[in-house]
């Protein structure tokens, strides 16, 4: 048996067609779904990358007990438990967060690893003087722009080289067995740089400055409709290009009759706002459905389903769960993701209820139809505390003023007896607390425009919310922060 997890970058389902666009072209995605189980009811669990991507290793939630971060030494690592039960398992990847302090310990999880350089503002190539940097809305990064200079055609383009690595390793291992190979590009997260024949495909009247890369922050008002359009038309033409680099791995599924014994999973780690509810990208703001919920593709050869939809609620945190389970390796008890192979083979329910957000903001729990947004009762949001062994921040490390915050912690249940440090923490989300509580039925309102008022369901999906994070072993001071006890 042999495995293949596509994973992309900040992927929107409302930008893809099988999700209901009708103006984004992505005829591979249209493929996939003719060949795949698609999900209409999968949300993330912790946002942003390496927070989303802990919970893929673990099958755990992240954002409730430390912000971004490295594996923690008590961790279970599916990629880690796969290679020593006898899986071989292979990352390629342009996710250059990998070897920032904030990733360093998830690739070495693997049998073996490729890495693409380039992408936004990897440190990649030196050039002492300043790039010329177009008049430009939003973010313009000074690497980024060197960067750029390097990766002019197509085939220089670092989600390019991704796939070529990506199909080099299928070509080399079609005709053998027990692998699993994770294939994973930083696009259609911005900057929103593809090639020249993607971004024909979607002209616009805009004559202003290039915007491609909107900043993490409220639409503002230089940012006009027709500048938004034109962003929005940016991100589409990455959306195509992630979408033929797609269609290379299904022709390979094909040429090499791969669909016979390879469960093939294509997801992203979260969505991306683009304007809607007057904000760009996540973290900073709610977390409203364009981020929340996930498009999500399976192909399980053990059951053959596909060209059908499963509405069951499902998350991030069950796909390490359920690889687990297809290549015969038990699970650790520690592990909370459910194996969905149930799920896909017969719609059988997965999960009630799931928790989503980042660290520091709104609490957000969903039962596949409401969903609640508990935010911090406190305008400082205090209490909140990362609880780690290895104290990293994205880029850095924690400084010797956090580090001087530092108290020794008990063990959560899932850290396998070991005691932790507990540091003052910083919330990702800084607007929390005067954003609100929100409440919405995303069935008769799935664009989150009408916020309810309804007491009872307050009380009911309080009730969900604290369930679940006791479930999930939460802080103490994660129900004072919030206002539940």
């Amino acid at each position: 048996m042999k495995a293949i997890l596509v994973l992309f970058d900040s992927l929107s389902p409302s930008y893809l067609p099988p999700y209901g666009n009708e103006w984004v072209r992505a005829p591979n995605f249209r493929r996939l779904a003719r060949r795949s189980v698609t999900f209409d009811t999968c949300y993330l669990g912790s946002a942003p990358c390496m927070p989303a991507r802990r919970e893929l290793h673990t099958g755990r939630y992240n954002f409730l007990h430390r912000s971004w971060g490295p594996l923690e030494p008590f961790d279970d690592s599916m990629p880690e438990i796969l290679k020593r039960q006898g899986t071989y398992t292979h990352l390629v990847s342009d996710h250059f967060h990998y070897w920032e302090d904030g990733g360093c310990t998830y690739h070495t999880r693997y049998s073996t690893w490729e890495i693409e350089r380039g992408q936004q503002g990897d440190p990649w190539k030196g050039e002492v003087a300043d790039p010329d940097i177009p008049a430009h809305l939003g973010n313009a990064q000074r690497q980024d722009w060197v960067n750029r200079k390097y990766m002019r055609t197509e085939a220089e383009m670092s989600q390019t080289r991704t796939f070529d690595r990506a199909l080099e390793f299928i070509e080399t291992n079609r005709q053998q067995d027990n692998w699993f190979l994770q294939v994973e590009c930083f696009d259609p997260h911005p900057p929103y740089y593809a090639a020249e024949r993607f971004r024909r495909l979607y002209p616009d009247e805009h004559d202003g400055p290039l915007f491609d890369y909107p900043n993490y922050a409220r639409v503002r008002e230089e940012e006009t409709p027709e500048a938004v359009e034109h962003c929005r038309r940016q991100y589409a033409a990455l959306v195509s290009q992630c979408d033929d680099s797609l269609g290379r791995v299904l022709d390979a599924m094909d040429e090499h009759e791969l669909w016979q014994d390879t469960l093939l999973i294509v997801t992203t780690d979260h969505g991306f706002l683009l304007g809607e509810h007057g904000w760009w990208a996540f973290v900073r703001p709610p977390f409203y459905e364009p981020i929340a919920r996930k498009p999500l593709f399976i192909y399980d050869p053990r059951c053959g389903r596909r060209g059908e939809r499963c509405t069951r609620l499902v998350q991030t945190h069950d796909l390490p769960a359920t690889l687990l389970q297809f290549f015969g390796a038990g699970r650790p008890p520690d592990m909370q993701g459910v194996p969905l192979a149930d799920t896909i083979a017969r719609d059988a329910p997965a999960r009630e209820a799931g928790l989503f957000g980042v660290f520091g903001g709104h609490v957000n729990v969903t039962d596949g139809r409401s969903v609640y947004m508990r935010a911090p009762v406190r305008p400082d949001n205090r209490p909140l505390f990362n609880y780690t062994l290895m104290p990293t921040h994205m880029t850095r490390r924690f400084s010797a003023d956090e580090l001087r915050t530092g108290t020794l912690a008990p063990p959560f249940s899932f850290t396998k007896g070991a005691p932790l440090m507990r540091y003052c923490g910083e919330a990702m989300m800084q607007d929390a607390y005067s954003l609100g509580h929100l409440l919405f039925d995303v069935e008769s309102d799935p664009r989150q425009e009408e916020p309810l008022e309804d007491p009872d369901l307050e009380g009911r999906m309080r009730a969900l919310l604290v369930r679940e994070m006791e479930k999930n072993d939460a802080p103490p001071e994660q129900y004072e922060r919030l206002g539940l006890r």
